[in-house]
């Protein structure tokens, strides 16, 4: 039941936002050579470099990859316990590796807990961190030319829960998980 009240709530995000902003719902007009293989491999890519920013490492593992009419989702989720006391350090790690790419903050949930992004291309960036402390990260790619769109190849850090039941996190981390405010 948590699988689906997630899931459905990650869905209701990304296509609430995919709306707001018109890029992975554009016409097929701005669709350009790329194909959505390609563009789901560029999103894969995307992500390792923003899960690889995070010091010290969390544990992940892929849960979406929804191929839509001429866009690619791909998403992962962290399993490790992010505590409400390191949450916004984490956004922080993630928001300043994404400016410093040149990517444009585009909106922040008003409890701070999701951050959105847009690359010049059109992919969009997501970062949610749910009420467990489970973070989970997608990346929307733009409207490109149709194609079949196979499975991520990068190999999760930790468990891969890709085709099972996402657990709520359920490693610790002495950073991450720990319940002691940083100081500043």
């Amino acid at each position: 039941m948590r699988k689906r009240v997630t899931a459905a709530a990650v869905l209701l995000l990304l296509l609430a936002w995919c709306g707001a902003t018109g890029t992975a719902s554009s016409s097929k007009k701005s669709q350009s050579k790329t194909n959505m293989q390609e563009a789901a491999d560029r999103a894969d890519a995307i992500l390792d470099e923003t899960l690889a920013a995070i010091k010290p490492p969390v544990q992940w593992t892929h849960t979406y990859s929804m191929p839509g009419d001429c866009y690619a989702d791909r998403d992962r989720s962290v399993i490790t316990i992010i505590s409400t006391e390191r949450r916004g350090s984490f956004l922080g790690v993630l928001e300043r590796q994404w400016k410093g790419k040149g990517y444009k903050l585009v909106a922040t949930s008003p409890n701070g807990l999701a951050v959105n992004f847009e690359i010049k291309d059109g992919f969009q960036l997501e970062v949610l961190i749910g009420t467990t402390g489970q973070a989970h990260v997608s990346v929307a790619t733009p409207c490109v030319e149709k194609s079949e769109v196979a499975p991520p190849t990068s190999k999760p850090n930790g468990l891969d829960y890709s085709k099972q039941e996402l657990p709520a996190p359920n490693v610790q981390s002495t950073f991450w998980s720990s319940d002691t405010p940083l100081s500043s």
